[in-house]
């Protein structure tokens, strides 16, 4: 549990309750976004064939955009008054990314981060009703910039799946 805040309370306009959903919500979509980054770093690591260059590039920077997105999305949680998870414990409880086991091949792991991917947007997505009735306008903003990336990135990993 965590302590509350000695001295200065949160007033930014967001009443308790509604912060602590709405950073709840944001814990979920932290853990989704981290599986999804270990996921595609993974792949990155071990993918093989004649694919190889093409989805070894492609996934560093699916990774890299990954990795530089948990910081904007714990910062969040943190300024709405809540703790971020950070631990794999934590994130395997809040997580809706099932992993993958072995080393798939280059298309199946292709498969994998498309629905990864789409995964993570309808946690996002799922978060909206929340951030719109607290009128929660930073959290909207980080939503819909997430949701581009995810949807975005979903299209692109399955045009590589197209005949």
């Amino acid at each position: 549990m965590a302590k509350k805040l000695v001295g200065s309370p949160i007033d930014i306009g967001i009443d308790e309750k509604s912060r602590k959903a709405i950073a709840k919500g944001l814990s979920e979509l932290l853990a989704d976004s981290y599986s999804l980054y270990l996921m595609t770093h993974n792949f990155h690591w071990n993918v093989r064939g004649p694919m190889f260059n093409t989805l070894h590039a492609m996934f560093m920077n699916q990774y890299t955009e990954q990795w530089n997105a948990l910081d904007l999305i714990a910062e969040r949680i943190r300024a709405l008054g809540e703790p971020a998870p950070g631990t794999y414990k934590e994130f395997a409880k809040l997580t809706s990314i099932k992993e993958v086991e072995g080393t798939p091949k280059a298309l199946d792991m292709v498969r994998h981060l498309v629905k990864a991917q789409e995964a993570t947007a309808k946690t996002a997505r799922k978060l909206f009703p929340e951030v719109d009735k607290a009128n929660d306008q930073p959290t909207a903003d980080l939503l819909t910039q997430r949701l581009d990336v995810h949807e975005k990135t979903a299209w692109m990993l399955r045009s590589i799946l197209e005949e």
